[in-house]
């Protein structure tokens, strides 16, 4: 690899020449390299896995581009190099975390996060007999990390079923059980 410093012919050149060099601009570098081939190795379980996730995660990323508030966000986020969509792909390639449930009183509060943001929580209340007692979206909390729900009743024995939703439509689902 060479970085191509202050050169007229390549200034305006990119692209493979033959089957031997390719030029590229990284960051406002042009760089030459030699053409890389297609690995004669098999891949392995891990990376057939890693690129089915990439698969999906660039779907996602294509139908969060179609919305044009999703990618003028996106696009906010963006550093030097990259673009909405490298940062809709790193979105939707993961799914939003949930760090903590907690009771206060009758009030279900909620402590999740994900690298961007977090679009939805949806709370059930579920009895001991395993009925859905109710269910509703939790409120974001001033901080911005916490999520409210206000329950009716929270019957012992049953449980707390909470599913976080980030905006590429990745969740994460996670239980508290209710003594």
């Amino acid at each position: 690899m060479a970085i191509v410093k202050d050169n007229i012919l390549l200034q305006f050149v990119r692209g493979t020449l033959g089957k031997q060099l390719t030029i590229y601009e990284r960051n406002g570098q042009i760089i030459m390299a030699t053409k890389r081939g297609p690995s004669r190795k098999k891949p392995t379980q891990k990376q057939l896995e890693a690129r089915e996730r990439m698969t999906i995660a660039s779907a996602r990323a294509q139908l969060m581009m179609a919305d044009p508030e999703v990618k003028a966000y996106n696009a906010s986020l963006a550093g030097p190099g990259q673009n909405a969509y490298n940062m809709a792909v790193k979105d939707a390639y993961n799914s939003p975390e949930i760090q903590s449930i907690r009771l206060e009183k009758e009030e279900v509060v909620v402590t999740a996060k994900n690298e961007f943001r977090v679009a939805e929580v949806e709370v059930k209340v579920v009895d001991a007999d395993g009925v859905v007692t109710e269910s509703g979206r939790a409120v974001l909390g001033w901080n911005g990390v916490d999520w409210h729900y206000k329950a009716t009743a929270l019957p012992a024995g049953g449980k707390v079923v909470v599913e976080v939703e980030n905006l590429p439509g990745r969740y994460t689902v996670k239980e508290l059980l209710l003594t």
